[in-house]
């Protein structure tokens, strides 16, 4: 790749001899560690940077970050010739043509762009009908900021474009948190459908960009073990996601507890808005383990889906306990024979880790459950194969075989 084929490019990163594995395997993250040195040694954070081995050979393009661990996020391997406007452009093309492919005609509400999973480390893009809620989380995405809304105002033109740059990635890039109105009109609470139920979305108020919408699939999943006049049991249930795909599913009754009082009366008007059997329905503010310890009823399907429980690697040792105990109780819940779907979206705590905190406390409950599958997020959420760092959402669907004699 000659310097002058991409001129965007800002200068060179070259790797530390035998550093350049995890790259060529496909892992878009290249760490501070891994870095022998930069061309020029004062490149400013967000530039994009070639990629280079220890040898001189192009490995690849990507943005430059002098400041955090993650030094380089990158966006293409190879990338002669290319420049950052058109990868951004052909990048969310693609990402399109994905959810065109995956995402159903009874939802319009889905993730647009799923950061390294779409080739755009740093940026994720949430879809909710006409509106787009955009998240920048790096230094590189910051930079490009015009060109982003640009490019989805020529690919979509939707009625706006929201931003919601927040949280501990972007803090940890050396950015300060930045929200509001990009384009478009200010749209205010605006109602989207999910799997063909309706759905209030606040993006002021809202957590994440306004709703869950990795948990879309797995919602529709549950209408299989809700229907026949189930009880349901949906802990940290947010605006009624599971709640409500039970009850439309046939459930008998369903219980939704949320310490957001806010997510609750969501949750209320949703049930509404929906015309589902309210007296099927009680939403209860309160936190998921207190209400399990004292909660003597039983359940035919529990989920169990908490916010993150470790939000840095050294929490992690306390989250699996903190999940122990948690799974523990919820299995305890269980009616015989029921099923329980439970979830971890730390990225500090993923995969086999919850696997192994889940199968614990079926031991301390005492009880003995099948695996009916393991579950994550859809196919609007992909990964990169070579970055496992990108599975945050850790999920089991389980049943119960019956207490041990």
């Amino acid at each position: 790749m000659a310097d002058n084929d991409n001129a965007a490019v800002a200068g060179r990163v070259i790797l530390k001899a035998g550093r350049d594995g995890p790259v060529r395997g496909g892992n878009p993250w290249i760490f501070s560690q891994a870095i022998a040195r930069t061309d020029p040694s004062n490149l400013p954070a967000g530039a994009a940077v070639q990629v280079r081995d220890s040898d001189g050979h192009a490995l690849g393009l990507g943005h430059f970050n002098p400041g955090t661990t993650i030094a380089v996020r990158m966006l293409a391997w190879d990338g002669a010739g290319m420049r950052i406007d058109r990868l951004l452009g052909e990048r969310i093309e693609r990402a399109l043509a994905l959810r065109r492919r995956f995402v159903g005609a009874d939802s319009d509400c889905y993730r647009l762009v799923n950061g390294d999973g779409d080739g755009l480390s740093g940026l994720v893009i949430d879809r909710y009908a006409g509106v787009l809620v955009i998240q920048i989380l790096s230094a590189g995405m910051e930079t490009i900021r015009a060109e982003i809304v640009a490019t989805l105002e020529r690919a979509i033109t939707p009625g706006a474009i929201i931003e919601r740059s927040q949280g501990a990635v972007r803090k940890a890039e050396g950015l300060a948190d930045r929200t509001g109105l990009l384009a478009g009109a200010a749209p205010g609470p605006t109602v989207v459908t999910e799997n063909g139920l309706k759905f209030e979305v606040d993006f002021e108020q809202g957590q994440k960009t306004g709703h869950f919408l990795d948990q879309r699939e797995n919602r529709a999943r549950l209408a299989a073990a809700a229907a026949g006049g189930a009880r349901v049991l949906d802990l940290c249930c947010y605006s009624g996601g599971f709640a409500l795909m039970a009850l439309r599913a046939g459930a008998g009754e369903v219980v939704g507890v949320d310490t957001s009082v806010r997510a609750l009366d969501w949750a209320r008007r949703n049930l509404a808005l929906n015309g589902l059997p309210a007296e099927r329905a009680q939403f209860i503010h309160g936190q998921a383990g207190e209400y399990l310890a004292s909660c003597a009823e039983k359940f035919d399907l529990v989920v169990l889906d908490p916010p993150p429980l470790a939000r840095a690697r050294g929490n992690a040792a306390h989250a699996g306990h903190l999940y122990v105990d948690l799974n523990a109780a919820a299995m305890r819940a269980l009616a015989p024979g029921g099923h329980l779907m439970t979830f971890s979206c730390s990225v500090h705590f993923r995969g086999e880790d919850f696997v192994r905190a889940v199968r614990m406390a079926e031991t301390r409950a005492g009880r003995r459950l099948r695996m009916i599958a393991r579950l994550g997020a859809g196919p609007d959420h992909p990964v990169l194969l070579g970055h496992v760092e990108g599975e945050y959402l850790s999920g089991l669907w389980l049943s119960d075989l019956g207490e041990p004699s």
